[in-house]
C-alpha cells in the first residue's frame, strides 16, 4: 500500500511538472462560446465581458462583436473594435466595453520571433507552415503576424437588427467587405486542429483578425497575399 500511494504521489508530481512546462511554452488559449452555437442556434449575445480582460499589456485575443455587429481584435493589450458606418465605410475605435459571443485570447508575455519563409505568401501557405512547425499536441495556440499585404479582403459582421441566425449564410446577412493593398499590417491569429466549427470554420485550422497599421480597417481575414520577404512571425514557442 505504502509503495502504490508512494507510486501515485510521484505520477502526479511529474504530469503536474510536465503541465507546468508545456503551459510555459505555449501559453494556454482560453476558448469562450463556440461558432456552431452562433451560427446554428442564434446564440448571438455575448458570453465574454473584454472589460475584465483589457488590462494586461501582454493580452491577445479575437472575435466577433455580440449580435454579429462587428469584430473585435486585441493586439497587445488593446481591443479594437471595427463596425461598419451607415454609409459603408468601416469605423475603428479602441474599446474594451464589448462582448463577444464566441473569443479566443491568450495572455503572451513572451514572443518567439522568426522571419516567415519567402514561399509563404497566402493563407493556405501559412496554415501548412504553422501545423508543420507546431508543437506535437493539438492544443490551440495564438500567434502573431507582422508585414506587408499586396492585396488581403477583410470582412466586418453587420447583422440587421431584429435579424434571426439559423446558419452560417444568415449569420453573414449585412456582411461589408473591404480591399486592402501594398499596406502594412498586424495580424493576430488563432491556429487549432481541434477547434473546426467551434472557432475555426470547418475547412480551416486559422481564424485571423488583420489591422493596418494606421488602425482605419480592422476586420476578419478572409484573403492574403503577402510581399515576399516582407512579414515576421512572432510565437508562443521556440
Amino acid at each position: 500500500m505504502i509503495i502504490r500511494d508512494i507510486l501515485k504521489i510521484f505520477a502526479t508530481a511529474t504530469l503536474a511538472s510536465c503541465s507546468g512546462s508545456l503551459s510555459q511554452n505555449n501559453p494556454e488559449v482560453a476558448v469562450v462560446g463556440a461558432m456552431k452555437d452562433v451560427m446554428w442556434k442564434g446564440e448571438l449575445h455575448g458570453k465574454i465581458y473584454l472589460d475584465t480582460l483589457s488590462d494586461r499589456s501582454d493580452l491577445y485575443g479575437l472575435g466577433p462583436l455580440e449580435y454579429l455587429k462587428g469584430e473585435i481584435m486585441v493586439l497587445d493589450g488593446i481591443s479594437y473594435q471595427s463596425t461598419v458606418r451607415p454609409e459603408g465605410k468601416i469605423l475603428v475605435d479602441e474599446n474594451s466595453n464589448i462582448r463577444a459571443p464566441f473569443f479566443a485570447y491568450a495572455r503572451i508575455s513572451e514572443w518567439h520571433e522568426r522571419m516567415l519563409p519567402d514561399s509563404i505568401l497566402t493563407m493556405k501557405q501559412l496554415e501548412a507552415y504553422l501545423d508543420a512547425i507546431k508543437p506535437p499536441t493539438e492544443d490551440p495556440f495564438m500567434f502573431k503576424l507582422s508585414g506587408v499585404v499586396d492585396q488581403a479582403v477583410i470582412h466586418v459582421l453587420n447583422l440587421p437588427e431584429d435579424a434571426s441566425v439559423s446558419s452560417p449564410a444568415e449569420a453573414h446577412q449585412g456582411q461589408v467587405d473591404y480591399s486592402i493593398s501594398n499596406d502594412e499590417v498586424d495580424i493576430v491569429g488563432f491556429f487549432s486542429t481541434a477547434h473546426q466549427t467551434i472557432f475555426t470554420h470547418h475547412d480551416t485550422f486559422l481564424h485571423m483578425h488583420l489591422i493596418t497599421k494606421d488602425q482605419q480597417q480592422m476586420g476578419h481575414l478572409d484573403e492574403m497575399q503577402l510581399q515576399a520577404g516582407s512579414a515576421t512571425l512572432f510565437l508562443p514557442f521556440e
